[in-house]
């Protein structure tokens, strides 16, 4: 009884891991069309790679590396969750909330959003400065974050 209870939980495992596994590709036709479309208004580069986290066998999260450095992680719908991008550059001002651009332009002049996620609460932001900020999800401040 030992050695078939040892041969299943091994054959679990091997089939749990065969649908974990990510796949890559380097086309940008693998992400939803959603993803497509914020790639394609939104950034110049093109798509480098794209990483697709699967649990399951289903894809649960996507993850693109556009040709200058910029990474955007999707959900499985094709909506952001988060984008970064190089300290030379900027995230596209249209994929930031409205009380965010507001708030850095004014109270940290010169700085750029180089790095922004969405999470339940709301958005951490990430400066050319290396500050981090917290934002409610309604793009109000909250406070300076480490």
């Amino acid at each position: 009884m030992k050695k078939l209870l040892m041969v299943l939980a091994m054959l679990i495992g091997i089939a749990g891991y065969g649908f974990a596994k990510d796949i890559y590709a380097h086309d940008a036709s693998v992400l939803p069309k959603a993803a497509q479309s914020i790639i394609a208004k939104n950034f110049k580069a093109k798509v480098s790679v794209v990483k697709m986290d699967k649990d399951f066998g289903r894809v649960t999260e996507y993850e693109a590396i556009l040709a200058d450095g910029t990474e955007i992680s999707f959900d499985r719908d094709g909506n952001w969750d988060n984008i970064e991008v190089n300290k030379s550059k900027s995230v596209p001002a249209a994929l930031v909330p409205k009380g965010i651009r507001n708030f850095v332009a004014k109270q940290q002049p010169g700085q750029r959003i180089v790095g922004i996620d969405k999470e339940r609460s709301g958005y951490d932001v990430e400066l050319t400065n290396g500050i981090d900020l917290k934002f409610n999800k309604a793009g109000q401040f909250i406070r300076y974050d480490d």
